[in-house]
């Protein structure tokens, strides 16, 4: 296949070589994603995500490949990001949005190329939007302005914020396009107000007479379970409610002939369902009963589409995604065709007979693709790949990577991917690092590099397995799977990790005096768990992990995640929450331990790592805890990704490779 000219700028810029590449290499990778398809199905466009050290900035800017050829840039903001491409109707314009100045806001470009114009000029930053069927007006979302009475409290009292209480809601507005007019922003329409809800996903009807969207009493993220959707009349304004249920509904997608809606379902839980499946409902659009599609799929239900062939979808089954199609009428599901592509996101020819993706395998990086839409019964996805972005790694020398199985002390299988180096030899025994997923509801697939934090890559390659276990309550392994973990945190995830290393070790193939673990988020939990209950890791990295499941519960904005896992609050039952926090056995403690968090992190507060820290010196374990300031739950910047994974790189150069730990 070709070289696109994108990538082949890339491998210049990154100095790959034959050697393993440095940590600011991978780092600079050029990533593809959110392909989108032309209404004829001649063009895809999609987003390339790049690295702007100067600025310590990642920019993401619209590409396009016409008639499915050479990609072209097509957007080139001098500031900010373009994203969200989406075509008009009759494949003239792509709309899509941008930060490019002070706030996000909706912007065309032709499909032929030019300059950008602004179509929307919100007082706050707009949140999604999508084109009428006529293609002469665009519904977006976006937050109300800041009131007067909210300028006039901070003229007088200055900043501070009550919890829980202080939000605009989201409404939905119109603005309509004249061709004529382009380049002078038109006056949006408000087409929802007031404070009783706060709007989320919607749809346009097929007759572009109505929008389907689903609302909530406020945009707080513990709300989301009083979602329920309603209808808008465009002309009139009307609203009329047609789901109204006990727990969230959300995401409606209206049937090819306007007749019928589908959107997903907490099936009644007014708590939260984290670790439960979700539920496709339909209904008809004159009300009535819901029903239940896809009864016999046991995993979540991603990107729902309605097409004339039928609803489609994108899910797990085990380490792979897969699409599928759910058949309206019975509700039955079947994969569609097969692909050694695990699928991602997804979009469709309104006709439903073409589609474009973005996908990856264990050789590849995420790429973009093209294909016909299998017929019932055919057996494979006949993908034409539009992108090359494996280019980036060809003259890298990179492991393996498998998928392996063992069994967890209670019998429950579990599976896990294992890097092994490329002259990786059965006879040897190697130094061990486990790498855990967070969720826990993610998964690990077998990729050739992985992103993050932990240079996987460069341990590999200086002679060493990795271990990323999918262990009980990840995706992919159903509802019951994800559901092992309840009442269990932290106890279980161990039994699960600790059988993998076992599993490894039986085949003598793991220097057990060079073994180390570490994660993000939940896998920065469980890695806080592995530090305070056992002593078989020479180190242990904790990423923005919870320590007390009482610390994490009073100040995470998620309270209802520790309600549903431990079925109680610290007040009802202290017992749980002693048994599956890592503070418990502080003083067995004796692994030395690199804790690294984001200094305004809501989903993981930072309280977390000053107990766990304190906790640690004070019993004479090695400890050095490293605050990433200005970040939150995830470090996304270039710079700050560099310092974290150079000071994992040293951690565990210094306690499992005997080293000094110099960065390649």
């Amino acid at each position: 296949m070709r070289l696109s000219l994108i990538f082949a700028a890339a491998l210049i810029s990154s100095g790959a070589s034959a050697q393993t590449p440095a940590f600011d290499s991978v780092i600079s990778l050029h990533q593809v994603g959110a392909a989108a398809i032309s209404p004829d199905g001649r063009h895809v466009a999609f987003t390339v995500r790049t690295t702007d050290w100067k600025e310590n900035k990642f920019d993401t800017e619209i590409w396009l490949a016409r008639d499915r050829g050479e990609p072209i840039q097509l957007t080139r903001a001098a500031k900010g990001s373009s994203t969200t491409p989406r075509w008009s109707p009759d494949g003239k314009w792509i709309g899509f949005l941008s930060d490019r100045e002070e706030r996000q806001q909706v912007y065309l470009i032709s499909a032929l190329g030019g300059e950008a114009v602004q179509l929307t000029k919100s007082a706050a930053s707009v949140n999604n939007f999508r084109w009428s069927p006529d293609g002469k007006a665009i519904a977006f979302s976006a937050a109300e302005a800041e009131t007067e009475a909210m300028k006039q409290r901070k003229e007088k009292f200055g900043q501070f914020a009550a919890e829980d209480e202080d939000w605009s809601p989201v409404h939905l507005w119109l603005v309509e396009i004249d061709p004529d007019r382009l380049g002078t922003v038109p006056e949006a329409r408000r087409l929802t107000e007031g404070t009783a809800f706060t709007v989320g996903g919607f749809q346009w009807s097929p007759d572009g007479r109505r929008i389907a969207f689903d609302h909530q009493v406020n945009p707080l993220i513990n709300s989301g379970t009083t979602a329920d959707i309603s209808l808008i009349e465009v002309a009139s304004k009307s609203i009329t409610p047609l789901v109204k249920a006990p727990g969230g509904d959300n995401g409606p997608v209206w049937s090819p002939d306007g007749q019928w809606l589908v959107y997903g379902s907490s099936g009644g839980d007014t708590t939260s369902h984290f670790y439960r499946n979700n539920r496709l409902m339909k209904i008809a659009v004159t009300g009535g009963a819901s029903t239940r599609l896809g009864t016999g799929f046991d995993e979540q239900i991603f990107g729902v589409t309605w097409t004339t062939g039928g609803i489609y979808f994108t899910g797990f089954e085990k380490t792979r995604r897969k699409l599928f199609r759910i058949d309206p009428a019975s509700g039955t599901v079947q994969p569609v065709g097969d692909s050694p592509v695990t699928i991602f996101g997804v979009d469709f020819t309104p006709d439903g007979t073409a589609m474009a993706f973005t996908g990856q395998t264990a050789s590849t990086l995420t790429e973009v693709y093209f294909a016909p839409v299998p017929a019932p019964g055919e057996a494979a996805v006949q993908a034409e790949r539009i992108t090359d972005a494996t280019s980036q790694i060809a003259s890298w020398p990179l492991g393996t990577s498998e998928v392996v199985s063992w069994k967890s002390r209670d019998g429950a299988t579990i599976e896990g991917v294992l890097h092994k180096p490329r002259d990786f030899n059965p006879a040897r025994k190697y130094p061990l690092l486990v790498v855990i997923h967070g969720g826990p509801t993610g998964i690990d697939l077998p990729l050739p590099v992985t992103g993050g934090v932990y240079p996987i890559l460069q341990w590999v390659g200086q002679g060493a397995l990795v271990l990323r276990p999918n262990y009980r309550g990840s995706a992919g392994y159903g509802e019951a799977f994800r559901a092992l973990n309840v009442r269990n945190l932290g106890v279980g995830d161990m039994w699960d990790v600790m059988s993998g290393v076992d599993h490894l070790v039986r085949q003598g193939i793991v220097d057990t005096a060079r073994m180390g673990a570490m994660g993000w988020s939940q896998g920065g939990y469980i890695s806080a768990f592995l530090t305070t209950n056992t002593t078989r890791f020479k180190a242990i990295s904790v990423g923005a992990g919870i320590s007390n499941w009482v610390t994490y519960y009073v100040s995470t904005d998620i309270h209802p995640f520790t309600r549903q896992y431990l079925k109680a609050n610290p007040w009802i039952d202290p017992a749980i929450y002693a048994k599956t926090s890592p503070m418990t056995n502080i003083r067995q403690a004796k692994t030395p331990t690199l804790i690294q968090h984001g200094e305004f992190d809501r989903r993981v507060p930072i309280q977390n790592a000053y107990e766990l820290f304190q906790g640690l010196q004070d019993v004479g374990v090695p400890t050095r805890l490293v605050v990433y300031k200005g970040f939150g739950h995830g470090i996304n910047k270039p710079k700050e990704q560099l310092a974290a994974m150079t000071h994992n790189w040293e951690w565990f150069g210094r306690y499992v490779f005997g080293g000094t730990g110099v960065a390649p």
